[in-house]
């Protein structure tokens, strides 16, 4: 292994908890469950009991064990193999190339609801979208090449951003019962759930789609100060406040939206323009609040992605050119130019041949099947991982993670099932599965010429 030069430790304990708040309460994921309608309490709590607390436990335990920059790679890499470790890395940095052009996609709706129904054909141009998206990605791809310094900030502010976007979504039923427009609002309704090929879709996407992310301040562990004890605390923390956000902010999408179709890209742009009318000036304001927390989780991902070339690089599992930093700002810019060109072709390509909605879900769940095979991957090293790093992890840890593990397999299985409606269901699946498919063998093939 090469010696990896030494990091800018920016992150502190207030820089964790916010990032990772931004990275893993997305604006989407409210739609998603909101499609369950009355159910959605329940499958919230199953998603949070099967994969939430699961992942937070394993990632809490395994950073103590091995607090070193990269994360899920170094812990999959030192608890299993190389081979393994590579294959942890490759597919979070293909999920979060995926899943950065996927963020970047509801940038576009975010600005046709701050502008008004005016603006309505903004999401559904593909020379606008493709725009829009582009330029937000040079954005971010500039404040990646100047480091954490900057960037922490650009993160911090879409945590507190999306606090505050979220605190007026909970509390617009409030305001709706007062005024007499949410009559049937509950915050937290009880129906028992669904069983359906359908709604275990619903499920897949609503545990590694909209509950992952804990480990990635893991990625950062090199640049954090004292993260044996900081990451862990990050994630006590911001726990709670992620499990409110969720189940609340769905009730009040249900509220206001009722029968009408959820806009899966925007369910809460939708949701505020609808409580708050076209006139209203609080709704734009909530609408910049969160387009500003989905550039900021765009950068927050777009980090730590570039992290991971470079530290397989320090190991001589992928090409050196990986590993070259700046001359001033020390970071990874091969690696940062190299992904972002990626991301903005990805983008265009995800639109040939379909409407916007599903252009979005094909990116989702392509970035749900690559989380979920580093998921399985993390989740199986407290229970068939090195006998030694085992040893030293609580005993009550395995079953904990098999249950994490049971619901990342259930989550990449059924991720070919769409959960809208689609120009054909045999080439969605083919795209996503097709996608993965092709990934991973470039991946084995890399691996292979970087070990021979």
């Amino acid at each position: 292994m090469t010696e990896a030069p030494p990091l800018k430790r920016e992150l502190g304990l207030g820089d964790l908890v916010l990032a990772q708040i931004v990275c893993v309460v997305g604006a989407s994921w409210v739609g998603v469950a909101a499609k369950l309608g009355s159910a959605h309490a329940a499958f919230w709590l199953g998603a949070i009991s099967l994969f939430y607390l699961p992942l937070a436990a394993v990632v809490i335990y395994l950073n103590r064990e091995m607090p070193v920059e990269g994360g899920p790679y170094e812990w999959a890499r030192l608890g299993f193999n190389n081979f393994l470790g590579f294959l942890m890395a490759w597919n979070l940095w293909v999920y979060a190339i995926v899943c950065v052009a996927g963020v970047l996609f509801m940038i576009p709706t975010d600005v046709a609801y701050f502008i008004g129904p005016t603006a309505a054909w903004i999401p559904k141009s593909p020379l606008a979208t493709a725009a829009i998206g582009v330029a937000v990605l040079l954005f971010i791809l500039t404040i990646a090449v100047r480091g954490l310094a900057i960037a922490k900030w650009l993160h911090g502010s879409g945590g507190v951003l999306a606090m505050g976007a979220y605190a007026i979504l909970i509390f617009l039923p409030l305001w709706g019962l007062y005024h007499g427009s949410s009559k049937h609002y509950v915050a937290i309704p009880w129906q028992p759930p669904p069983v359906s090929w359908w709604s275990l879709a619903v499920f897949g996407q609503m545990t590694i789609g909209a509950l992952s992310g804990f480990e990635y301040v893991g990625i950062l562990a090199g640049e954090s100060r004292d993260p044996v004890r900081t990451i862990g605390r990050s994630v006590v923390i911001s726990a709670p406040v992620i499990v409110l956000m969720f189940i609340l902010g769905t009730s009040s999408v249900l509220a206001f939206v009722g029968d009408r179709p959820i806009d899966l890209i925007g369910p809460i742009p939708q949701t505020l323009r609808l409580a708050l009318g076209a006139n209203s000036w609080a709704a734009p304001l909530s609408i910049f609040m969160l387009a500003t927390r989905t550039v900021a989780a765009g950068s927050l991902l777009f980090t730590g992605l570039t992290r991971l070339p470079m530290t397989a690089g320090w190991d001589h599992l992928a090409p050196q050119w990986f590993t070259k930093l700046h001359p001033r700002w020390g970071t990874p810019v091969h690696s940062i130019l190299l992904v972002g060109a990626l991301i903005a072709l990805l983008m265009v390509l995800s639109m040939f041949g379909v409407h916007e909605q599903e252009a979005y879900q094909v990116l989702a769940n392509a970035s749900t099947v690559h989380y979920g095979v580093a998921y399985v991957i993390l989740f199986a090293l407290p229970l068939l991982g090195k006998r030694a790093l085992r040893q030293r992890l609580p005993r009550w840890l395995a079953p904990v993670a098999a249950g994490g593990l049971f619901a990342s397999l259930i989550a990449v299985l059924i991720a070919v099932y769409p959960i809208v409606d689609v120009v054909s269901r045999s080439a969605y699946a083919l795209k996503i599965g097709g996608t993965v498919l092709l990934t991973n063998i470039a991946g084995i093939w890399i691996y292979r010429r970087s070990t021979e």
